[in-house]
């Protein structure tokens, strides 16, 4: 889907960098490597994303050889399993647990991830229906660190190339209108 046909599908209330109206989440990805370059700038800009007391608590885990990925496949649903099975590269995104803020923040340095990777021409889908507990496992990562999510990165692939039930869903979501969003002086 390119940019002018989300655009047609998604108008904002107020005029904004066209970057946050681009970026959406789909499930087709094409097998096609991501270079070493285009990767690392992704990451890049997750590392800018600002933390309480710099503290910077977000750490990812990445999957992008065909050994890696099914390590990761073995924690990811079945349901999810079947489009993200494509994606060249996956991510587990843990955060360090003894900093209050560290969901907060974390999810802070997806966005910036996310955002960065729209530049590069790449889509990104959060995973959310995965086994923790067995990434923990898995993916030896420490108690202190909180599991937060898994990532799908890499070129976006045609829906038909999707399971049938998958392609309807294939196109930008849109939001609610900003009014309902915002509440002025207490919750209404």
């Amino acid at each position: 889907m390119n940019e002018k046909e989300i655009q047609q599908l998604r108008q904002p209330d107020h005029e904004i960098d066209p970057i946050f109206i681009n970026r959406w989440s789909p499930r087709s990805f094409l097998k096609k490597e991501v270079p070493e370059e285009v990767l690392m700038r992704v990451f890049e800009a997750a590392r800018w994303a600002p933390s309480a007391n710099n503290s910077q608590p977000w750490r990812f885990i990445l999957a992008r050889t065909q050994a890696e990925r099914e390590l990761f496949h073995s924690f990811i649903f079945e349901r999810n399993l079947e489009w993200c099975k494509n994606a060249p590269v996956l991510a587990v995104l843990i955060s360090d647990n003894q900093n209050r803020m560290d969901a907060f923040d974390s999810g802070t340095a997806w966005g910036f991830l996310s955002l960065q990777a729209i530049k590069e021409g790449l889509k990104t889908h959060a995973i959310g229906g995965f086994d923790k507990d067995k990434a923990r496992e898995v993916l030896n990562i420490p108690e202190e660190y909180n599991v937060q999510v898994a990532i799908a990165i890499g070129y976006q692939g045609e829906k038909d190339a999707l399971p049938e039930d998958f392609q309807a869903r294939e196109l930008p979501s849109n939001r609610r209108p900003l009014v309902e969003t915002i509440f002025e002086g207490k919750y209404k």
